[in-house]
């Protein structure tokens, strides 16, 4: 089974991904100024604009990501405009009862959170299906700023692959630690890189075992 170790980010609390979207600004400043058209119930617009205000900052807290933020462009894209599409869809309906507008808000903030988790996630995922280190490119949602995440692929079909790949992870992690590579992926001492390790195997365990010698 292919497995996979994602290298090299560290995570900030990040604001959310949605806004990261270039249309993200002009579609939620038109929600929020049209929300009080949107309910029977006095008590539906502070509710419905606390949602739609703090939209970004909720989608952060609700991640419980274990990885970095970090989502590509084409992924984004289709988020957004899974969410502009429910979000326009619920705008074009004429005012309704008490409570319906905001538990319809929250129902596309749950859906929008579950397709950022698994763009991000399925991205990762990825990776597995190469032998190697291997790079794509990405939003960070900390700042919308353009990023990458590398990542190191067990799916490799040979031995001489396998190989390769795990020298191209030394090269990796000692330049990523500054160090020059005076290390043989020969040695012994390297068994923690082989196949039957690979289960448990972390970047910091990793980057030990290769920097003790």
């Amino acid at each position: 089974m292919a497995l996979l170790l994602c290298l090299g980010l560290t995570a900030a609390l990040a604001r959310g991904c949605l806004h990261c979207h270039g249309n993200f600004s002009e579609k939620f400043s038109f929600y929020r100024h049209h929300v009080n058209l949107k309910s029977w119930w006095v008590g539906d617009i502070p509710v419905s604009g606390s949602l739609l205000s703090d939209w970004s900052q909720d989608t952060m807290k609700e991640l419980h990501l274990a990885i970095p933020a970090e989502i590509t462009r084409e992924k984004l894209n289709q988020v957004a405009n899974a969410v502009y599409q429910k979000m326009d869809q619920l705008y074009q309906g004429k005012m309704y009862f008490p409570g319906y507008f905001p538990n319809e808000l929250r129902a596309i903030f749950r859906e929008q959170v579950h397709l950022i988790q698994n763009a991000i996630i399925e991205s990762r995922i990825d990776c597995q299906r190469h032998c190697g280190i291997f790079q794509y490119e990405t939003i960070s949602c900390t700042n919308c700023t353009d990023s990458h995440v590398v990542c190191f692929g067990y799916n490799c079909e040979s031995s001489a692959q396998w190989e390769t790949a795990v020298q191209g992870l030394l090269r990796y992690i000692n330049k990523w630690h500054k160090q020059d590579d005076h290390t043989s992926l020969m040695s012994p001492s390297f068994t923690c890189l082989e196949p039957p390790h690979l289960a448990n195997l972390t970047l910091e365990n990793a980057s030990e075992c290769l920097t003790q010698h």
